[in-house]
């Protein structure tokens, strides 16, 4: 057991570390695109550690239909801060099956977390608000390549 600690506190470090040494925002990851309704999403999609560490980090604006979407190996309870994010966003901790299971308002340079009610494997990142104007909430749909039905 101490072994398998030791091992994740020093993956931790390492991402973290990572994390911090990037200065710039990562404009250049894969895109999808997802729909909510009849509303189009056009996410980057940070898929490896590296990637959902530094996120959304460093950008200065975000267009209004744009937005990351975080996937993970496995579904587990997702847990997001905002160091180095300079804009306000809403995360959407998403299931597998594109149904969003909680939404949470995140505020720039905070390192308050905000968590997946249950174990997830996708959260959308979007500009705070997005979800709201459109009338999105827990229990709405999402659909796209990722999600399976």
């Amino acid at each position: 057991m101490k072994k398998l600690t030791t091992h994740l506190l020093s993956l931790l470090i390492l991402l973290t570390t990572a994390a911090w040494s990037q200065d710039s925002p990562q404009l250049q990851l894969p895109r999808v695109t997802l729909s909510a309704g009849m509303h189009l999403i056009n996410a980057q999609v940070a898929a490896n550690p590296q990637q959902r560490a530094v996120g959304l980090m460093f950008r200065k604006d975000m267009p209004v239909n744009e937005g990351m979407l975080f996937a993970f190996e496995q579904a587990s309870e997702q847990c997001f801060w905002m160091k180095n994010t300079l804009i306000p966003l809403t995360a959407a901790f998403v299931a597998d099956d594109g149904t969003i299971v909680n939404l949470a308002d995140m505020q720039p340079q905070s390192l308050a977390s905000h968590c997946s009610i249950k174990p997830v494997r996708f959260v959308l990142e979007m500009n705070q608000g997005w979800f709201d104007k459109r009338g999105l909430k827990a229990g709405s749909r999402l659909s796209g390549p990722p999600f399976t039905r």
